[in-house]
């Protein structure tokens, strides 16, 4: 990988592909149903047991006021490391990981993604697509933050 590169995981979320910086991820799991608990954040799908932990689940699509996307066999957790915290994240599919050059993320205007934009590093395009790059460190904010953790 070469000093001006990233190396990125692509995944799907409500039809789109979305990316984040691999360093962000420490695993892709299979998709397991959550165990729900009461008063945590109306995105938080529940816990699961990871590593002899318990690890917080958070659906995407419904951070994001998408419409909830069915859980079929491709529905992944991809396990984020959130500023010393894990994070459990709810997709739709994990399509790749793969290099890309750090000029071809461009920043994103601020209307171009229906998400909110703090999210957002970039927008990357790829072989005639356009991949939203996510910035998941600051996927939560300190009130969240505080609930689920």
């Amino acid at each position: 990988m070469a000093v001006n590169e990233i190396k990125i995981l692509i995944f799907s979320l409500n039809g789109e592909n979305y990316a984040t910086d691999i360093m962000e991820v420490e695993r892709i799991l299979g998709y397991e149903v959550p165990t729900a608990l009461p008063e945590v954040p109306f995105f938080m799908d529940g816990v699961i047991n990871y590593e002899e932990s318990i690890l917080p689940v958070i659906n995407l699509a419904k951070k994001f006021s998408f419409p909830e996307s069915k859980i079929t066999n491709e529905s992944k957790i991809v396990v984020v490391k959130e500023s010393g915290d894990k994070l459990g994240i709810v997709v739709e599919n994990v399509y790749e990981v793969r290099d890309v050059n750090k000029d071809d993320v461009e920043k994103p205007k601020a209307i171009e993604a229906n998400i909110s934009s703090r999210y957002i590093k970039g927008l990357i395009r790829l072989e005639g697509k356009i991949i939203i790059l996510l910035d998941l460190a600051k996927l939560l904010n300190d009130e969240e933050r505080a609930k689920i953790f």
